[in-house]
């Protein structure tokens, strides 16, 4: 096994280490948590740059490479689903703003979950269609930056959950404006994932639709 393919297996286990912290409660989950995100979201960057320069591209990093990286940011984001309710019940999310009245929070919803799952899942099957008629699809520019925008939305939720486990002038240094920024950041991940996905469909769809 080659060193890309060995970055891309490596960062399965990253993605199960980082889960295992995301759900254990001890005193520096949240910041462990957020250290084996940062090292998976780098191996991602990593296998790439390696593969190309040494020309070790092979059938295996083509397919597991893009479903790792699924794998990381749709587990990472569902995850956040449950951390995020349980600190608003407990009182522990950060208030952004208040609009109309109502807290507004740094939080991922159910509903963002289902778009970016249903994004990949969907993209998946066409690339898998595209496969069985000899097709390669090749990632698109869209498809690039949605990818970049969800891993830095996933490190600002997770700095935001971590910084009350570092020391105070951490805390205070990264409190005020780390909310405002993982809001900005999730919202925009959210429509970088619907809009590249919807172009991705259309801007390929005599794939499915001459077999419809």
């Amino acid at each position: 096994m080659n060193l890309p393919n060995k970055l891309t297996v490596g960062r399965f286990v990253l993605t199960g280490a980082f889960l295992a912290a995301m759900f254990s409660r001890s005193p520096l989950n949240d910041t462990l948590a957020l250290v084996f995100f940062c090292v998976a979201s780098f191996t991602d960057f990593l296998d790439g740059e390696i593969a190309r320069r040494r020309k070790l591209i092979t059938n295996f990093g083509v397919l597991m490479d893009p479903l790792a990286d699924k794998i990381l940011t749709c587990s990472a984001f569902i995850a956040l689903v449950e951390r995020h309710m349980r600190a608003k019940l407990n009182g522990e999310l950060p208030v952004v703003f208040q609009f109309d009245g109502h807290d507004v929070f740094a939080k991922v919803e159910s509903w963002m979950v289902v778009i970016i799952v249903a994004r990949e899942l969907g993209i998946t099957g066409l690339r898998l269609l595209a496969a069985s008629k000899h097709v390669v699809l090749a990632a698109e520019r869209y498809g690039k930056h949605k990818t970049i925008s969800q891993m830095a939305a996933i490190i600002a939720l997770l700095v935001m959950d971590a910084y009350g486990e570092w020391w105070p002038w951490l805390h205070d240094f990264f409190s005020p404006w780390t909310p405002w920024f993982a809001l900005i950041v999730l919202w925009l991940t959210v429509l970088l994932t619907l809009v590249s996905g919807l172009l991705y469909l259309w801007r390929n769809r005599s794939l499915y639709l001459e077999d419809m």
